[in-house]
Parts: C-alpha cells; structure tokens; sequence
C-alpha cells in the first residue's frame, strides 16, 4: 500500500503548477504541470510574475521553512528543493490548497543547483536538518563543494543559514567554515536555551519537532559564503 501510495503521490505532483521536476542531471530542462520542457535557470520570477528576492529551502522535505517564511515574507519568493517526490506533494498540496502563491518546489538534485539557477539569482539559503551522511562527509549540505555552489547562485552577500540538531554535524560545519576562510556572522549550539536570535528560527520542521521531543538541542549557523 505505501508503495502504491507513493506512486500516487508522485503521479499528482506532476500536476501541480507549483512543482517543477528535472528532466535530467545533464542540462537546466525542467517540466512543469503542463509537461511543458523549460529552460528554467535565470527565469524564477516569471513563474511567480514579480522581481522579488527569492529564497531556497534546501533538502525541504515537506517545505516547512519554505511555507512558514513564504506566510511571514509575502514581498519575498520562496522555493522548495528536495528529491524524494512523496515529500514535496505534501508542502506543495497545501500550499496550493492555501493559495500561497509565492512558494514553489524543485525535485531535483541539490548537487546541481547551478544548472536551475543563474549566477546571482538568489537571495538566501535555508538548509534545515539534512540528511547527515555519516558515512558520506562528501555529501554534507555544508560541505566545500556545496558552499562554492551556493555562492555562485547567491548575490552578492546573500546569506546561508544552516539548523540542525546534530552536534557532529555542526562541528564539521565549522570547520569547513574555518578552513575556507568563511566568515561565520552568527552561531548557536542550543538556539533554545535563551530568547530567540532571529524569529524566523520559530518556524519548525517535522524533523526539528522530532528531535526537541527527543530533548535534542538545535544548533544554527548564518554566514556568507
């Protein structure tokens, strides 16, 4: 039945106008709800039909940074990107069914996010509670690789803001920090132990809800890559 499910899932998000799949690791081709293929990098705000600053969730699961920031920032365009389809059907399905117009989902690897998006062409990153790749440090959201991406896609000073509940996974964060000479503008290894640094940090995952009720502290760190 979960199988079956899935496949349901996977099926209707291919219908929803704010989702777009890639069709392939190779070229920036997305297909959107109509089937239609598009060249996508560079042209974000004619999907959402305004100038505003966009904002990348990434590993998003169900979207809930993407939704809670798009409800608190409506001056502000916000994009979902994860990989597993059954995730993203349920932020996109509700965000359709609350008429949020400023949010939208990518199912598409992160690895590959300059082949989606134009140099400069995003304001922010979220990257909240990723998979922590024990054994795959190479795949780490914080890792070198990444940063370089994230770069080259932000503008200039755009901010990374990393959330997480893993203490191994925030070291490692800031040692690569350290290492590529990254500034870090901001850190916290339990953001709950006092008043909250920034608002924005309110918003929870299903994972964060997760890890609190576990007594799990949540770490953060913002910088520029």
């Amino acid at each position: 039945m979960a199988g079956k499910d899935k496949l349901r899932k996977f099926a209707e998000i291919r219908t929803f106008k704010n989702v777009y799949s890639s069709k392939n690791f190779t070229e920036p081709i997305v297909i959107n709800s109509e089937e239609e293929e598009l060249d996508i990098r560079g042209k974000w705000n004619e999907h959402f039909g305004n100038d505003n600053p966009i904002v990348l969730e990434l590993a998003c699961g169900k979207g809930h940074y993407a939704r809670g920031l798009g409800q608190r920032y409506p001056n502000k365009n916000f994009i979902g990107i994860d990989l597993k389809g059954n995730r993203i059907w349920k932020g996109a399905s509700e965000a359709l069914d609350n008429g949020e117009e400023n949010v939208a989902f990518l199912r598409a690897r992160i690895e590959f996010l300059e082949r989606y998006f134009a140099a400069g062409e995003v304001a922010e990153i979220w990257v909240t509670f990723a998979d922590p790749q024990y054994k795959k440090p190479k795949k780490r959201l914080t890792h070198a690789r990444f940063l370089g991406i994230y770069k080259n896609i932000l503008k200039e000073g755009g901010l990374v803001h990393y959330k997480s509940d893993s203490t191994e996974l925030y070291e490692f964060t800031l040692e690569v920090l350290e290492e590529e000479k990254i500034p870090i503008l901001y850190k916290n290894a339990d953001i709950y132990a006092s008043e909250l640094e920034n608002p924005d940090l309110e918003i929870q995952t299903y994972y964060e809800r997760m890890h609190l009720a576990l007594n799990k502290t949540i770490k953060y760190v913002r910088f520029i890559p």
